[in-house]
C-alpha cells in the first residue's frame, strides 16, 4: 500500500460526475408544475454509465424518497434498483425525466459519509460506486426492518486507563491522542503472551478512549473467532452488546442476514456506536468515527475477492482522511504496506523496546539441517529428535501447538521410483489422498486415479511429498500413545477450533486456525518451514513470518517455559526474524528491496487480465506518459489449463505520485469498451495481493 493520494475528497452532490445524459432513454412528459429532482446511484449500471442520474420525485413519494433510501428506478428499459443520494430543487439535466418508480424502504441506509467513501475507494481501484455499494450497504431484510428500534442510550465512558497500551512506546500518548479528539495513524507491533486476550484487550482501551471523546470506533479482523476474542475484551471492559444495551454491534457475514442486517441498522440509527466485524464492516455507517482499527492487516481475508478488489488496510486509510478519525493497523507481524506508511511518515510506529519483547516473549529455536547435522539419517526426519524430546517435555505441563501448512491427508503425491509429480490423466491436475485407505484423486477435476501409471518410468507406486495436518494428527498419535490429539483446520472434521482446554494435548492447526489456550502453549512445533516460506509470490517471506509469529504467540512466555521450534530449512530471512522476533526489520529490509525493483508499494501497479484482444484494446487505449507496460504474458486458470480462448495479464506500473492518474485512465478506458461493448472479457486490479 502507498500512503493516500492527496487531500483531494469527493463531494456527495453529484458525487463529482459530469451532468448525466441519458441518451435512448424512454422520454415521459415533464409536468408544468417543477417537481422535486432524485440524483440516484443505479445499481448494476455498465462501467461507461458510472454516475448519477436525474429523476422525478412523484408527489406521492415526496415524504418517502428521502436521501439515502433505497428506491426502484426505470433504467435501460426495465425496473433496477438504485440508492437516492440527494434530492435538488432543478435538474441539471435539459432533457426529459422519468419518475422514480418507487421507494423500496424509508430507511437510509446510506449515509453521506459512506457514500464519500464509496466513491473514493470506486477511484482508488478503478471501479464503478455501484460495486462499492453492494459491498458496503447488506441485503435488505424486510422483517428485520419492521421491527421496532430499539432506544438509543448514551455509551458509558469509561475511565480512560490504557495499561495494555503501557509496554509500547507511544501507546498511551496514541490513546490519549484519540480521547482528545485528534486523529493520530500509528502501526502496532503487539506482544505475545500473558493470555489469549492481551492485544483484544489493547484494542478495547483505544475503543474506550475513543468513547470518552464522544466518537465511535471501528474493529474490523479477519474471522468470526477474533470478533469474539474483541467483543469478549469490550464487555471486560464494560462495553457490552447492542442486546444488553450495550454500544458494541458485531456485523459478521457468519451470523446469518437477519442479525446482520439488525446490527448494521443499530449502527445506522445510532444505538451502536462500535462496531466489531470482519472485512465488509470497513464501510459500517458509524456516526462520527474517532477510530478505525485493523487487526492482522496480511491476513488474506482482509483482500475483498469481489470487483473492485479494494482491501481493508486500505479502505480505512481512505476513511481516515475523508472522515479525519484515527488510523491503528495492528498485528503481531508487520507486513510492508504497512512498513511503507510508517517509513513515508503516513503513520507512526508504536512498538515495545526490545527488552520487553525478549520478556515476553517464547525462547525461539531453528532445528535447521545444519542444527540437526549431529542427529545423522534422523536429521531428514519430519519430526527429528530434538522437536520429538520438546513435544514429550512440554506436554507435561499442558498442551502443545503443531503448525502445519497443509491441510487435507496427503496433498500431494509422487511417483514412488523417479520422483515425478503425479498428475490426472484427464486434466494433468495434481494428485492426493483424501484419507488413509482412499484412491489417489485429482486437486482440479476431482476423478479417481485408478489403475495410475508414471508417465516417465511406468512405475505404478506413489510416495508423498506433502504430508497435511489430518496425516500429521495420525503421525503423533501413533508416536504419542494416550495423549489426545485435536485437529483444527476449515477441512478438519472438527472444523476451526476457537479454544482449548488447558490439558495436555497435541493439537494439530494449519496457518489461521490455531485455537488459543487460556494459559498459552508449552510449546509450539512449526513443521515444514521450506514449504510454509516457499513461493514465488510477492511477499511469501513476510508472510511465513506472520504466520509463524501468529502461533508463537499463543506460547507462554520464556520465563515461564514456552518454546518455539522452527522445523525445517525455510528461508534465511524469516527464519532469523522468527528466532529474533523482529517482523519491523524483515519488512524494512524487503521494502527497500522493493523499492530498488519497482515493486508495490514503492510503485503503483495495475494488473489487466482477459482475453488477449480484449486486454490488447484496453492498453492501447491509455495515455500515461509515466506508465511502464510489462507484458501481456499468458496465466493459467487456478482449475487447470484450458485451450478455449486462455487469458493473458498485463502489468501496468507508475510512480506513487501517478497511481491516481494511472486508475483513472484504465478506469476510463474499460468505460469505453463498456460503451462499444467490445467482446472478450476484461477484469482490473488495482494493488493486486499477488502479481503472479
Amino acid at each position: 500500500m502507498s500512503a493516500p493520494d492527496g487531500p483531494e475528497q469527493p463531494t456527495l452532490a453529484g458525487l463529482g460526475l459530469p451532468a448525466p445524459r441519458r441518451p435512448r432513454t424512454p422520454p415521459s412528459l415533464r409536468p408544468a408544475a417543477t417537481l422535486p429532482v432524485a440524483r440516484v446511484c443505479v445499481d448494476l449500471a455498465p462501467p461507461h454509465l458510472d454516475r448519477t442520474f436525474e429523476y422525478l420525485v412523484p408527489e406521492s413519494l415526496d415524504a418517502t424518497a428521502r436521501p439515502g433510501v433505497r428506491v426502484k428506478v426505470r433504467f435501460a428499459g426495465q425496473d433496477v434498483d438504485g440508492w437516492l443520494l440527494e434530492r435538488a430543487p432543478e435538474a441539471e439535466h435539459d432533457g426529459r425525466l422519468l419518475p422514480l418508480r418507487r421507494v423500496v424502504s424509508s430507511e437510509p441506509v446510506l449515509t453521506p459519509a459512506v457514500a464519500r467513501l464509496a466513491r473514493a475507494v470506486a477511484e482508488r481501484w478503478a471501479g464503478t460506486t455501484a460495486d462499492v455499494l453492494r459491498l458496503a450497504v447488506p441485503p435488505r431484510h424486510a422483517r428485520v426492518e419492521g421491527e421496532a428500534p430499539a432506544e438509543a442510550s448514551p455509551p458509558p465512558a469509561p475511565a480512560l486507563d490504557p495499561v495494555g497500551w503501557a509496554p509500547y512506546r507511544g501507546g498511551a500518548a496514541f490513546c490519549r491522542h484519540v480521547a482528545a479528539g485528534g486523529a493520530p495513524r500509528a502501526v502496532w507491533s503487539a506482544l505475545p503472551g500473558l493470555g489469549p486476550l492481551r492485544w483484544a484487550g489493547a484494542v478495547a482501551q483505544a475503543v474506550a478512549a475513543a468513547l470518552q471523546g464522544g466518537r465511535g470506533a471501528l474493529v474490523v479482523v479477519p474471522d468470526a473467532r477474533d470478533v469474539a476474542r474483541v467483543c469478549a475484551a469490550l464487555a471486560e471492559a464494560g462495553l457490552g452488546s447492542t442486546a444488553d444495551g450495550g454500544p458494541v454491534a458485531r456485523l459478521v457475514a457468519e451470523d446469518g442476514p437477519a442479525a446482520r442486517y439488525r446490527a448494521f441498522l443499530a449502527v445506522l440509527r445510532g444505538t451502536a456506536r462500535v462496531v466489531v466485524g470482519t472485512r465488509a464492516s470497513a464501510f459500517a455507517p458509524v456516526a462520527d468515527l474517532g477510530l478505525a482499527v485493523v487487526w492482522d492487516d496480511g491476513d488474506g481475508q482482509h483482500a475483498e475477492p469481489r470487483a473492485p478488489y479494494p482491501h481493508v488496510r486500505e479502505v480505512l486509510a481512505l476513511r481516515s482522511e475523508l472522515e479525519g478519525c484515527a488510523l491503528l493497523v495492528g498485528a503481531h507481524g508487520r507486513t510492508v504496506e504497512a512498513q511503507h506508511l510508517v517509513e513515508t511518515g503516513w503513520a507512526r510506529e508504536v512498538a515495545a523496546d526490545r527488552a520487553v519483547v525478549r520478556s515476553a516473549t517464547a525462547r525461539v529455536r531453528a532445528l535447521t539441517s545444519v542444527e540437526l547435522a549431529r542427529e545423522g539419517p534422523a536429521a531428514a526426519a519430519r519430526l527429528p529428535g530434538p522437536a520429538w524430546r520438546v513435544l514429550k517435555e512440554a506436554l507435561a505441563s499442558g498442551p502443545v501447538l503443531v503448525q502445519t501448512p497443509r491441510a487435507g491427508y496427503v496433498p500431494v503425491l509422487a511417483c514412488g521410483r523417479c520422483r515425478t509429480p503425479a498428475r490426472c490423466a484427464t486434466c494433468h491436475g495434481p494428485l492426493g489422498l483424501a484419507a488413509g485407505a482412499s484412491t489417489p484423486s485429482c486437486g482440479w477435476c476431482g476423478r479417481l486415479a485408478t489403475g495410475w501409471h508414471c508417465g516417465e518410468c511406468g512405475a505404478t507406486a506413489l510416495r508423498s511429498v506433502r504430508v497435511g495436518s489430518e496425516r500429521t494428527a495420525e503421525e503423533l498419535g501413533r508416536a504419542f500413545a494416550g495423549v489426545t490429539v485435536r485437529v483444527s483446520g476449515a477441512r478438519a472434521q472438527g472444523g476451526v477450533l476457537a479454544e482449548v482446554p488447558d490439558r495436555p494435548a497435541l493439537v494439530v492447526a494449519t496457518p489461521g486456525a490455531e485455537p488459543v489456550a487460556p494459559s498459552g502453549y508449552a510449546a509450539a512445533v512449526l513443521l515444514d518451514a521450506a514449504v510454509a516460506s516457499a513461493g514465488t509470490r510477492l511477499g511469501a517471506e513476510s508472510d511465513a513470518l506472520r504466520r509463524w509469529l501468529a502461533a508463537a504467540s499463543l506460547v507462554r512466555p520464556a520465563n515461564e517455559g514456552g518454546q518455539v521450534l522452527l522445523v525445517g530449512d525455510g528461508l534465511v530471512r524469516p527464519t532469523q526474524a522468527l528466532v529474533r522476533w523482529d517482523p519491523a526489520g524483515l519488512a524494512s529490509r524487503e521494502l527497500a528491496e522493493r523499492a530498488e525493483l519497482r515493486l508495490p508499494p514503492a510503485v503503483r501497479v495495475a494488473a489487466v487480465t482477459g482475453t488477449r484482444d480484449a486486454v490488447a484494446a484496453v492498453l492501447a487505449r491509455l495515455d500515461l506518459p509515466e506508465v511502464e507496460v510489462l507484458g501481456p504474458v499468458p496465466v493459467e486458470p487456478a482449475d487447470g489449463p484450458t485451450t478455449l480462448d486462455p487469458e493473458v495479464r498485463a502489468l501496468l506500473r507508475v510512480p506513487v505520485a501517478g497511481g491516481r492518474a494511472l486508475a483513472q485512465a484504465v478506469a476510463a478506458s474499460v468505460a469505453i469498451r463498456s460503451a462499444r461493448r467490445e467482446g472478450g472479457t476484461v477484469r482490473v486490479q488495482v494493488d493486486p495481493v499477488d502479481l503472479l
